[in-house]
C-alpha cells in the first residue's frame, strides 16, 4: 500500500490584515512622518527664528546630531522595555513620548524661557528616543503573531505602507506651515493610541514572561558571547547601504547636483521624498521575493546588488537634468527597500528574549552610523571633491553590506519559538 505525505496546512492570509500588521503599519507611518519632519522643515522653521544662512546650516546640524542620539539612545531604552515588559508597552509608551515631543516643537517660535534653538534641540532628542521604538517593538510583534509562512509578507507590509509617512510629510509642509506639520504629526499619533487598545500582547512573549528565571532584555547581552555578536553585528552591517543612499547621496543630492552640472537647483527634501515613495515599493517587493526564493539572504542580496548597480550609473552616467536625478533616487529607493527584510532578520536571529532589543536597536545603531558616514565624507570633500568622498563612503557601506548579508544565518521559516540562554 503506498504511503501518501499530507499536504502542509493551507495558510490564511485574512492574518496579514489583522489589527496587529494594520496597527504596526500606520505606526510606521507616523514614525516616518515625525522622524523625516524636521529635514523638511529645517529650513523654514530656523529661518522663522531669525537665523541667517550659516547659523541654520550650524543649528540644524546640531539638531540633527541631537535627534540621532535619542534614537541611539531610545533604541536601547524600548529594545530592553520591550523584552522586558512587553511589544505592547513600547508602542504604547514610545508614541506618547514623540507624539508629545512634536506638539512641542509647534511652540517653538512662542519659546521665551529659554533659548528657541537650545529648546528645539532638547524636543528633538526626546522625540528621537520616542521614535526609536515604534519599528522594531511593531515587527517583533507581527513577527510573534503572524504564520512563519507569511511573516516575510506580514512586514513588508508594515513598512511598505509605513514609509509612505515620508510622501504625506512632505506634502503637508507644503501646504501647510511648519507649525501645522509638527501638530499634525501629535495628532495622528495620539489617534493611533485609540487604535491600539484592541491590539494583543505577542503568545511568545507572555509565556516567556511567565518564565521568572529567563534572563529578558540584557542589552549587554549580544557582547558576551562571539555568535551573538558576530550575529548582531552583522545585522547592522546589513543595513548600512540602505543610509548610504538616504545619508549621502540624498540628503546631499544638491551638492552632486552641483558637482554634476546640473543646472537647475536640486531640493534634498524633494529628492528624498522621492527615495521613499522607491522605498515604500521596494519593502512592499522585498517580503513577496523573499517568499518567492524562500531565502531572507538572496532576497537582501538581489536588492543590495540592484542598488550598488544604480548606485553606480547614478555616480558615472552622471544624471543631465534634475527630475533625472529624482528618478535615480526613485529606482535607488526600491532598491534599499530590504529595510524591513533587514530588521526582520534582526528579529529573527534571537530569541524570544533578547528579540524585540534586537530588532529595536539594530536599526537604530545603523541611523546612529549615518554621523560616521556624514563625518567621513565631509572629512574627504575638500581634498577628493564631492563626487569621490561620496565613492569612498559608498565603498565602505556597500563592502561591509555584502559580507554580512553573505555570511549571517538564514532565518526564513525558522521557528522564533526559543530563548536566547
Amino acid at each position: 500500500m503506498q504511503s501518501t505525505v499530507p499536504p502542509p496546512p493551507k495558510v490564511s492570509y485574512k492574518s496579514l490584515f489583522g489589527l496587529p500588521v494594520i496597527v504596526a503599519a500606520l505606526g510606521y507611518f507616523v514614525d516616518i512622518y515625525d522622524l523625516l519632519l524636521f529635514g523638511i522643515v529645517r529650513v523654514p522653521s530656523l529661518k522663522d527664528l531669525g537665523l541667517n544662512d550659516e547659523q541654520i546650516s550650524r543649528v540644524g546640524a546640531n539638531i540633527i546630531n541631537w535627534q540621532m542620539g535619542g534614537l541611539l539612545l531610545g533604541g536601547i531604552l524600548w529594545g530592553v522595555l520591550g523584552d522586558k515588559r512587553g511589544r505592547l508597552s513600547v508602542l504604547f509608551g514610545s508614541i506618547v513620548t514623540y507624539s508629545i515631543a512634536n506638539i512641542a516643537c509647534g511652540f517653538i517660535d512662542k519659546v521665551t524661557f529659554m533659548d528657541p534653538t537650545d529648546y528645539y534641540a532638547l524636543m528633538r532628542f526626546i522625540a528621537g528616543i520616542g521614535l526609536a521604538g515604534e519599528l522594531g517593538a511593531g515587527i517583533t510583534l507581527v513577527s510573534e503573531v503572524l504564520p512563519k509562512q507569511l511573516r516575510a509578507i506580514g512586514t513588508s507590509l508594515v513598512a511598505g505602507v509605513g514609509l509612505f509617512g515620508a510622501v504625506f510629510a512632505y506634502f503637508t509642509v507644503e501646504l501647510f506651515n511648519w507649525q501645522n506639520a509638527f501638530f499634525v504629526g501629535g495628532a495622528m499619533g495620539i489617534g493611533l493610541l485609540l487604535l491600539r487598545v484592541g491590539v494583543i500582547e505577542s503568545g511568545m512573549f507572555t509565556d516567556v514572561a511567565e518564565q521568572k528565571h529567563v534572563q529578558k532584555g540584557n542589552f549587554m547581552a549580544f557582547f558576551t558571547n562571539r555568535s551573538r555578536f558576530s550575529r548582531y553585528m552583522k545585522c547592522i552591517g546589513i543595513g548600512l547601504p540602505t543610509w548610504f543612499v538616504i545619508g549621502i547621496l540624498a540628503t546631499f543630492s544638491n551638492e552632486f547636483g552641483n558637482a554634476f552640472g546640473i543646472t537647475e537647483p536640486v531640493k534634498p527634501g524633494l529628492t528624498i521624498m522621492w527615495c521613499y515613495v522607491g522605498l515604500a515599493f521596494g519593502d512592499l517587493a522585498s517580503g513577496l521575493i523573499s517568499q518567492g526564493l524562500q531565502s531572507r539572504k538572496k532576497a537582501v542580496a538581489l536588492l543590495m546588488g540592484f542598488t550598488l548597480l544604480v548606485s553606480l550609473i547614478y555616480i558615472f552616467a552622471v544624471p543631465k537634468t534634475v527630475n533625472g536625478l529624482y528618478m535615480y533616487f526613485l529606482a535607488m529607493g526600491f532598491g534599499i527597500g530590504y529595510w524591513a527584510m533587514f530588521v526582520t532578520i534582526g528579529a529573527e536571529q534571537f530569541g524570544t528574549n533578547l528579540r524585540a532589543t534586537a530588532a529595536t536597536t539594530v536599526p537604530n545603531m545603523v541611523r546612529g552610523i549615518v554621523i560616521l558616514m556624514t563625518s567621513l565624507y565631509t572629512y574627504l570633500k575638500p581634498s577628493v571633491d564631492v563626487i569621490n568622498a561620496g565613492i569612498v563612503v559608498g565603498i565602505l557601506s556597500f563592502a561591509i553590506g555584502f559580507y554580512s548579508i553573505l555570511t549571517i544565518p538564514e532565518t526564513h521559516g525558522k521557528d522564533l519559538n526559543y530563548l536566547e540562554e
